[in-house]
């Protein structure tokens, strides 16, 4: 049967053109769709769209533009399973952690929706008499939005709802390896009712796309999660056309593992944090640091559990891992084993490709753990996106605090401890965006800020109240009466 055929979504229209393939990592001689590979013509088309559509849209109320965004939520409500199915075919994450996504991308469009009916200006008393001075948000207003394959849904929701409840108009540019999921919240527009040219969609390579977006005249706001290497480059192209740009980027976080912390939790906590996702997380840990005093039966604790997670296809039940998103990343896991084999000695669990069966069909690596691992090394220093953590030994929380903050990332970061006064020498020490106590370095709610420090992030945050300062401007109001 011939795979299912996607198309660009350009002013309300679906548009149709030469494809490319979506493969299952899992299973690669599924062919999960074929998708229209776009061009800059497509990218410039799409942002005149945009512009076009924007005075309507800016000058639609903020609570009639959340009408939409609900019934979007209500669409995705209601295709649930469906969309879990499809993202771990695309994507290779397990059921459970793709429909837990799904969840999460319908709750940020109903949050966001709500957010039309509140949207906070500023209201504050004038020094002079008789003055009323006020200060409204504004749409900044073509806002291009460029999306990871690790979160093809959350991510995709995170960026547009805020663009679009803000009142700007926007063009959806997914990655290439997961595109299947973005394109369902843009179905989902579309089938609300959304008006033509308020959403766009166009799929295809990143390094053609990406610099026609840059580029395009009517774009006024580019958001972008991604690689440091791109980003930065987005980073000084937008600068030239003075672009109010977003970036989320890399991460190398840890994991500080207190000698007081409850011991059962830490070690599910880190395994949880390294492993899950295929390790496929920019908030994945990838540095545990243990205090010296429970250092090895940590070690000895933390592999044991790592022994028992099981890897494979993720709609099978009871799979823990599923495969790498495809051959790149699998090999870009399997240098860095080798590097750290070179740098630290043969890990303690994990290290090789699996193979065999229907492992064959599918980029499967197993969770890898090196202990003895010092800062200097490179897998210390440089991000994996994969399953390979770094276990590393300090003399106390000091000794901690410095190995966690001496690499240039800072996104996310936790700490294992029962300790008062060391959960708040961490939370005021930490140099990351993103912190936990107790809790696995990755798992965010859509209600909060989201965003590093460092090298890992650059402009404001995401989610929660932060999203709306990125995705809007202020108009000051001066009113003699």
């Amino acid at each position: 049967m011939k795979p299912e055929s996607f198309r660009n979504y350009i002013n309300g229209e679906w548009v149709e053109g030469p494809t490319f393939e979506n493969r299952n990592p899992a299973n690669t001689d599924e062919v999960v769709g074929l998708f229209v590979k776009g061009t800059a013509a497509d990218v410039r088309a799409a942002t005149d769209a945009a512009a076009a559509a924007l005075p309507a849209w800016a000058n639609l109320p903020a609570p009639a533009r959340a009408n939409y965004l609900f019934k979007v939520a209500d669409i995705l409500d209601r295709k649930f399973d469906q969309l879990g199915a499809e993202m771990t075919r695309e994507e290779g994450k397990t059921l459970p952690e793709a429909k837990g996504e799904v969840r999460r991308a319908i709750n940020i469009f109903r949050y966001f929706a709500g957010e039309g009916a509140r949207l906070p200006g500023l209201l504050v008393p004038s020094e002079r008499d008789r003055v009323h001075t006020f200060a409204l948000r504004k749409p900044v207003g073509v806002a291009g939005l460029i999306t990871p394959w690790n979160f093809p849904s959350a991510i995709p929701a995170w960026k547009l709802a805020p663009a679009l409840i803000c009142g700007n108009t926007a063009l959806l540019k997914p990655s290439s390896l997961a595109p299947l999921s973005a394109w369902r919240i843009v179905e989902a527009c579309h089938e609300a009712g959304v008006p033509k040219g308020v959403v766009n969609f166009v799929a295809g390579p990143g390094g053609e796309l990406g610099d026609a977006l840059v580029n395009a005249q009517a774009l006024k706001a580019i958001s972008f999660t991604g690689s440091c290497a791109v980003g930065n480059r987005l980073h000084e192209q937008a600068s030239k056309r003075r672009l109010r740009v977003q970036l989320e980027m890399g991460g190398k976080n840890p994991t500080i593992v207190c000698a007081d912390a409850d011991f059962p939790s830490a070690v599910e906590n880190v395994a949880n944090a390294a492993f899950f996702s295929t390790g496929q997380k920019c908030t994945a840990t990838s540095r545990a640091i243990v205090e010296d005093v429970i250092y090895d039966r940590f070690l000895d604790a933390l592999v044991e559990r790592t022994r028992k997670l099981k890897v494979g296809n993720g709609m099978e039940p009871g799979v823990d891992i599923g495969p790498a998103v495809d051959e790149t990343q699998l090999n870009t896991n399997l240098r860095y084993i080798e590097i750290g084999r070179k740098e630290a000695g043969e890990p303690r669990v994990g290290g090789s490709r699996l193979s065999g069966g229907a492992y064959d069909k599918g980029y499967f690596c197993e969770p890898t753990i090196f202990a003895g691992v010092t800062q200097d090394m490179t897998i210390a220093r440089e991000e994996i996106f994969g399953p390979v953590l770094s276990v590393m030994r300090a003399q106390d929380l000091e000794d901690a605090l410095r190995i966690a903050n001496c690499v240039p990332f800072g996104l996310s970061a936790s700490i294992q401890t029962t300790n008062i006064s060391r959960v708040f020498d961490f939370v005021y020490r930490m140099e990351a965006g993103l912190l936990t106590v107790n809790l696995p370095s990755a798992g965010v709610e859509y209600q909060l800020p989201f965003g590093g420090t460092k090298e890992s992030s650059f402009g404001s945050k995401e989610q929660g109240p932060a999203a709306l300062e990125f995705y809007s401007d202020y108009k000051t109001v001066y009113l003699k009466y």
